[in-house]
């Protein structure tokens, strides 16, 4: 769950260049935001899931290769 304070912080700053109407409080455009983005996430993942192996057949050698990478970090 995408923090909600965040992405409060990040509107404030963000929509200031908008005039925001009048009948949209802060409270529901960070809401409405924030679950956009849970969505977005979800999607984001389940995509990059299917990249990383590899549609179904999952490349071991090179998933080895990439937790090589990462420790090495």
């Amino acid at each position: 769950m995408i923090d909600r304070e965040i992405v409060k912080e990040f509107l404030e700053d963000a929509v200031q260049e908008y005039e925001v109407p009048g009948d949209i409080s802060m409270d529901d455009l960070v809401d409405v935001f924030r679950e956009y983005l849970e969505i977005d996430v979800y999607d984001w993942l389940k995509d990059n899931f299917k990249c990383f192996f590899n549609y179904g057949n999952p490349d071991w050698d090179w998933i080895r290769e990439q937790i090589k990478k990462f420790k090495l970090k």
